[in-house]
């Protein structure tokens, strides 16, 4: 049985940029952290999040999610708890390596990189870890991973296979009928000099 996220609104936020994702490697579990730019973007969404009400943040305990959480915190005066679940899909052997096109594939369950998670697993650690973080006192922010959210958009009745921006602090809002979740980036703002 496929489980299914509580239906409590949370916000999401993919951490900021890292050398490897600007090089547009497969990071996995393998832990890079932020660079200048992903520092920024993490400044900037922190700024974007400020007067929305958040309750609770969750992250990943892997660096580049964590840092991203710790500075959204401090804006927010708010602490940062971590779930593993919310890590990085393990990619394996596929770690370190540009990105191919072998990800479709692993999205539609029909290859697995050696050493890998399946798509369906990381849904389903996904999914479990969305629901422990919506028992918490909300507003929730989650700060993750991308492959992770490509995972929970097919749990929001969206298309999995979607890259999600670092840094972007999306809404998702349970339906009122049906199953597809509203999935909504905010405005970031500019910052002040």
């Amino acid at each position: 049985m496929t489980p299914r996220l509580n239906p409590v609104p949370f916000w999401f936020l993919r951490h900021g940029e890292t050398d490897w994702n600007a090089e547009g490697r497969s990071q996995g579990r393998t832990d890079i952290p932020l660079n200048a730019v992903g520092l920024a973007q993490a400044r900037r969404a922190a700024f974007a999040l400020v007067d929305r009400g958040i309750a609770t943040i969750v992250a990943s305990p892997l660096s580049r999610a964590l840092h991203t959480a710790e500075i959204v915190a401090e804006a927010l005066n708010l602490p940062v708890s971590t779930d593993a679940d919310l890590q990085e899909v393990c990619f394996g052997e596929e770690e370190g390596k540009p990105m191919g096109d072998w990800y479709d594939d692993w999205i539609e369950g029909r290859y697995t990189p050696e050493g890998a998670e399946t798509f369906r697993e990381l849904h389903d650690r996904g999914v479990a870890a969305i629901n422990r973080a919506t028992a918490l006192p909300g507003p929730v922010l989650v700060v993750a991973h991308g492959a992770l959210f490509r995972a929970l958009r097919l749990a929001l009745g969206h298309e999995p296979n979607v890259r999600t921006p670092n840094a972007l602090p999306i809404l998702c809002t349970p339906p009122a009928s049906g199953a597809v979740w509203d999935v909504s980036p905010v405005s970031l703002p500019h910052l002040p000099a």
